[in-house]
């Protein structure tokens, strides 16, 4: 079924010292589902932030509703796929919307997302920075080069049918997501990789919209030496088992 006028769109945004960025981004998110007329819910989950993310995230609760914000933390830091499994569990809506909360993913793409899964009644739409007007911006070279080539590496290795791996920024019909979930064996940057690979394996359909990805306005980026290790042993595993 193709998203309609009945549909709803649970908002997942996983946080970690988000402080000042998550007042802006749910201003925005709510904000553009007024303006396009989809009823939506934004879940926050915070792992333990201790830059006062939740008292924040309780007041927002109190300014737009405990009806379109909704609060669940966890104790401490648990990796994405946790974090997204979490917000699964409470989610009430048909859709759901992954992205990043510091600012990197502009909620003025979400109605592109949704009018692209009506087009081609898709089960996935997924953001790309790699295709169309789609880019990188705020990035030093290092960084895009170390992106670029991990897109390419995992391009070459495991022919995953969409431009861009390791994108945060995703609709997912519920159903479709909580079966990935239930395959998904990766923990942090790899699980995004690991997302697409395994809907391509289950023969799941994959739209893709050019977005345009801002580095974080607030804040320290949390990609570091350890990540990029990860990252390629988890692409090694996945070239290994798919």
């Amino acid at each position: 079924m193709a998203a309609g006028s009945a549909d709803k769109f649970s908002v997942l945004l996983p946080t970690y010292n988000e402080r000042e960025n998550l007042p802006l981004v749910v201003w925005l998110l709510v904000r553009t589902f007024h303006q396009s007329g989809n009823n939506f819910e934004i879940i926050i989950i915070d792992d333990g932030s201790p830059d006062g993310t939740q008292e924040i995230a309780k007041q927002l609760e109190k300014i737009y509703g405990s009806d379109k914000i909704l609060l669940r933390p966890r104790p401490r830091k648990l990796g994405l796929g946790t974090a997204y499994i979490h917000g699964m569990k409470h989610a009430t809506g048909n859709f759901i919307v992954i992205m990043d909360a510091d600012l990197s993913h502009h909620p003025k793409f979400i109605p592109e997302f949704i009018r692209k899964q009506k087009e081609g009644n898709f089960d996935i739409v997924s953001g790309t920075r790699y295709k169309g007007n789609g880019g990188v911006y705020g990035w030093d070279l290092k960084r895009k080069l170390i992106s670029r080539g991990a897109n390419f590496i995992t391009q070459v290795l495991l022919r995953p049918g969409a431009s861009d791996l390791t994108g945060s920024f995703r609709l997912y019909r519920k159903e479709v997501l909580q079966k990935l979930m239930e395959k998904c064996v990766s923990k942090g940057y790899v699980f995004q990789m690991e997302m697409i690979v395994r809907a391509r394996q289950l023969g799941y359909t994959i739209g893709e919209v050019p977005i345009s990805f801002v580095d974080r306005v607030y804040g320290e980026s949390k990609l570091g030496g350890n990540e990029i290790v990860s990252f390629l042993k988890g692409l090694l595993t996945l070239f290994a088992t798919t």
